[in-house]
């Protein structure tokens, strides 16, 4: 048998596409909001994966969904049903607006199919001009061509040859854009109720009604991408719901398999029956082994212990964010809803979020940007207090370090 080659940094920068600049450690092993790396050192995330690991790293429940369900079923492909998918349907069919729903392995693909769904619905039930997708500008909806060019970050799109015809961007939570540019020939307006990546920023309460009510008057379908928001991120099940306001179609992904690939696009019946057999597919997509794991996450989820914790565990964040302030005087905003947290640099630190990140991973804490000018956290959603201390102490020394 031939010996297993040791691996390193180095090996990265030899092996792998280069369209990621990861960190210079290694990790290895993670229990809870903890992480080693190949040289033993510990480390607090606030990273979670980018707001994947909703119940921290290597849950027991998890663990034993995946260990139970790999001795039984890995994969029977889209020719067949299973039952781990019929039972997670169900769960988020009653706990949501929905009526359908479509598994897939990632928030793109999800994206991908919710984009698609629209195109047709509109097409086949109203006209063949009915192709308009507005969506906003900061945007993220995944690196799918379709999806890239639905996202309103053009450095994620050029470069790569014409794009998807008739999407329109337009500034996020503007409803005055939305009402200038929404017509008989809109399918759908998409938008995430948190930016995620365009900054951390929440739709407003006006803005949500207002584009739902855009959308019934125009006959367009109304998109919520929850890939990053959803799965309990913000204290409910789905942001949407803070607002009282429905959508048509919702994505989801992320924190669906708490850390195991897997997606799902939610609608309803309405909606889902344009779309007939071989309309779409996905070989992959609602596979044994990813619902169970989507079950075991989601029955831990969708419970008021850890929907209310969230809550809790954000006004520990802010508050401790708001005394590093004191201290430094480096956030202009904090802001986001639940535990999708982003606070903006201002001062000597505006646009060194990279600094700030690789000054945390050198005290031993993994964090995220959103952009050159926010700070992101997107830490489990049952993160324990001793963890959240531990990591604001490291966040002090990061930030002191860097403004040195």
């Amino acid at each position: 048998m031939k010996e297993q080659q040791a691996v390193d940094r180095q090996t990265y920068d030899q092996v792998i596409l280069p369209i990621y600049s990861p960190a210079e450690f290694i990790p290895v092993r993670g229990e809870g909001s903890r992480v080693w790396d190949q040289q033993g050192k510990e480390y607090i995330d606030f990273a979670g994966g980018i707001a994947v690991l909703a119940l921290g790293h290597c849950h027991p429940a998890l663990v034993s969904a995946v260990r139970e369900q790999s001795e039984k079923l890995w994969h029977v492909s889209n020719i067949f049903t299973n039952e781990p998918t019929l039972r997670l349907a169900q769960k988020l069919i009653a706990a949501t607006f929905a009526e359908r729903v479509f598994f897939a392995n990632s928030g793109a693909e999800a994206n991908e199919a919710a984009f698609k769904l629209a195109r047709h619905y509109a097409i086949t039930q109203y006209s063949p001009y009915k192709t308009k997708i507005i969506a906003f500008k900061q945007g993220f909806h995944g690196r799918t061509f379709f999806t890239v060019s639905v996202g309103g970050q053009a450095k994620y799109a050029d470069g790569f040859g014409p794009k998807p015809a008739d999407i329109i961007h337009v500034p996020f939570n503007d409803l005055d854009a939305v009402k200038a540019v929404i017509d008989e020939n809109t399918c759908a307006v998409v938008l995430e109720p948190v930016q995620g990546e365009g900054g951390v920023t929440a739709a407003t309460q006006e803005f949500m009604q207002g584009v739902r009510q855009l959308c019934d008057d125009n006959n367009a379908l109304l998109v919520f991408d929850e890939v990053q928001s959803g799965m309990g991120r913000t204290g409910k099940l789905f942001t949407y719901m803070h607002y009282g306001v429905a959508p048509d179609i919702l994505t989801t992904a992320k924190a669906l398999g708490g850390g195991f690939p897997i997606s799902a696009m939610l609608t309803t019946d309405k909606i889902a029956k344009v779309m007939g057999l071989g309309t779409h597919g996905t070989t992959y997509g609602g596979n044994p082994l990813a619902c169970a794991v989507g079950n075991a996450a989601f029955d831990i989820i969708n419970t008021p212990e850890v929907l209310d914790g969230v809550e809790k565990r954000r006004e520990y964040f802010v508050e401790a964010l708001n005394q590093l302030n004191d201290k430094y005087h480096v956030f202009s905003e904090i802001r986001g809803l639940g535990l999708l947290i982003g606070a903006e640099l201002t001062g000597k630190l505006q646009g060194h979020s990279k600094d700030i990140l690789q000054a945390c991973a050198d005290e031993g804490l993994m964090m995220l940007n959103a952009g050159p000018n926010v700070l992101r956290f997107t830490p489990s959603l049952i993160i324990s207090e001793e963890e959240m201390k531990s990591g604001m102490a490291k966040l002090d020394k990061a930030l002191e370090k860097v403004l040195a």
